[in-house]
């Protein structure tokens, strides 16, 4: 089935090289690069682990003060005496 893809001039070039290089039309080069992205974004294998399934979450949050839990209502009265000060 056709379908116009709009590049830019940038990716454009990248496609044309790529294509030249690996001897390919633009359009194998373009199905290629689809069908990758698809599988980094398919629907995980139920036998993999949860590890497997969470690794590339683990590392990216960044944890508040290390005594937040024990200071959590401490916390939570200055908010709400903050709000009530708005007002």
């Amino acid at each position: 089935m056709p379908t116009t893809v709009r590049l830019d001039p940038e990716t454009e070039a990248i496609v044309q090289r790529l294509a030249r290089k690996t001897g390919r039309t633009k359009s194998s080069v373009i199905r290629e690069a689809i069908l990758r992205l698809s599988e980094d974004h398919a629907e995980p294998n139920p036998g993999s682990t949860l590890y497997d399934r969470m690794a590339d979450l683990i590392g990216i949050g960044h944890g508040g003060p290390p005594d937040l839990a024990s200071r959590s209502e401490e916390i939570l009265r200055g908010l709400f005496a903050r709000r009530r000060g708005r007002r």
